[in-house]
């Protein structure tokens, strides 16, 4: 979801000494952080591809993951680990953030109105469900949470 962190994990417990990590970014496989630990390098690339990481990426320098803080959708992608030693390693990753949801509210039109009911509107995408008696619920969702409202 939008606002939080997502970790990338290398799955390695520390880097060996001559092995080298990389993390790219997107179809253009900008790169966006790199350890060389024979070079002596720990950098992040915040600034490429469109400035979208700037200071949302945080290395960790003894496994090589990589973790996005206060995600946007904007870093929904393909990500992907390259380790470089011994052997070569490549790891692909698919990210997608999800917009957070509005509360959904539920507005009574007093103009469509009669003795014996009235008409109901969910403020979002989905109608509003009856429950019980004078209980409505108005449920918007996306793939992986919800807002209700009763």
């Amino acid at each position: 979801m939008e606002g939080d962190s997502v970790t990338l994990n290398t799955d390695v417990t520390e880097i060996p000494e001559d092995d080298e990590i990389l993390w790219k970014y997107g179809a253009e496989n900008s790169l966006i952080a790199q350890i060389s630990r024979a070079a002596g390098i720990s950098s992040i690339y915040d600034d490429v591809p469109d400035g979208r990481f700037r200071d949302r990426l945080k290395l960790d320098d003894q496994t090589g993951s990589l973790t996005i803080t206060n995600t946007t959708t904007e870093h929904t992608g393909v990500y992907q680990l390259v380790i470089r030693g011994a052997k070569l390693t490549s790891k692909t990753f698919s990210v997608s953030v999800y917009a957070r949801l509005p509360v959904p509210i539920i507005i009574s039109n007093s103009s469509h109105c009669s003795s014996s009911s009235c008409s109901l509107v969910c403020s979002s995408v989905l109608n509003v469900e009856y429950q019980d008696k004078n209980t409505y619920s108005c449920v918007l969702n996306n793939p992986i949470s919800n807002q209700t409202t009763h």
